[in-house]
């Protein structure tokens, strides 16, 4: 089973994001659900927006955070995200480092295969704005990856989602270039039974590519579902909640798991 937390938006010890909320207790609380899943999980990734100003005193509280989880731990970039903070903060994460290929090193690109699926990591961010782009080298890497394992169910995670949700205020800070080629890219590539993203703070479904995309609630706060074409930029404190991505009966299932305490798990009588 494979794990996708998201936007945790991390902040330093001692502090709350925006002053209000504490998002190192609620990543915490979201680490804890996740050790008691049955079976454990395989593996965990983290779909971007890990820290909030990009800091390397937020990473390193990340870093304490994550430390109770005994699966591999993988981790991706967002918008609010430094690459270089984050290469320095976790050195031992081999999937961060650099590609082999000077066109793609700014970028955290990455392949791990988990429980049966193969998992792709494609960095959307763009360093210093909120807003996401894919460029041709970026893409042509996916188009290439893809194709030497074209059996294999595969997974391609991205922090900026590919699509308009019709949430104005996110969807003017989504991904702005590329969009129309990684659909041309994933309709070439049939083995991709998702492309899972981050960065809404919501879990949002469309068909996208010849596949299913789809967002994932943040592990902290929520954006509010507000589609009126000038709705504000607003959050709410709606439960955090995360993604598992499982191989059933030879296709990816993906469940949706809420976190918080809601009593104990009771038998039907």
């Amino acid at each position: 089973m494979l794990v996708q937390l998201s936007d945790p938006h991390i902040v330093a010890p001692g502090r709350l994001l925006m002053d209000r909320i504490d998002t190192p207790a609620l990543l915490a609380s979201a680490v804890a659900s996740v050790r008691a899943l049955q079976p454990p999980a395989t593996a965990v990734v983290l779909t971007g927006d890990l820290v909030d100003r990009g800091s390397a005193d937020e990473y390193a509280h990340l870093q304490r955070l994550l430390a109770p989880l005994t699966c591999p731990v993988w981790l991706m970039p967002g918008n609010h995200d430094s690459v270089e903070a984050l290469r320095l903060a976790f050195a031992d994460h081999a999937e961060l480092r650099p590609v082999n290929d000077e066109a793609l090193s700014p970028y955290v690109l990455w392949v791990r295969e988990v429980a049966g699926m193969r998992l792709i990591a494609l960095d959307t961010a763009v360093a210093g704005a909120a807003h996401g782009s894919l460029c041709e080298h970026r893409l042509a890497w996916l188009d290439r990856t893809l194709g030497l394992e074209p059996q294999q169910p595969t997974i391609v995670a991205m922090h900026h989602p590919p699509f308009a949700t019709g949430i104005g205020h996110m969807d003017g800070i989504g991904l702005r270039q590329g969009s129309d080629a990684l659909a041309d890219v994933l309709r070439r590539h049939p083995q991709v039974e998702r492309v899972i993203c981050g960065h809404l703070h919501r879990p949002i479904v469309r068909r996208f590519g010849g596949t299913i995309a789809m967002t994932v609630p943040s592990t902290a706060h929520q954006i509010v579902l507000d589609l009126r074409a000038d709705g504000p930029p607003a959050y709410r404190r709606e439960p955090p909640g995360y993604a598992l991505h499982a191989i059933v009966g030879g296709t990816v299932v993906t469940h949706g798991v809420t976190v918080g305490e809601y009593g104990p798990s009771e038998l039907y009588a």
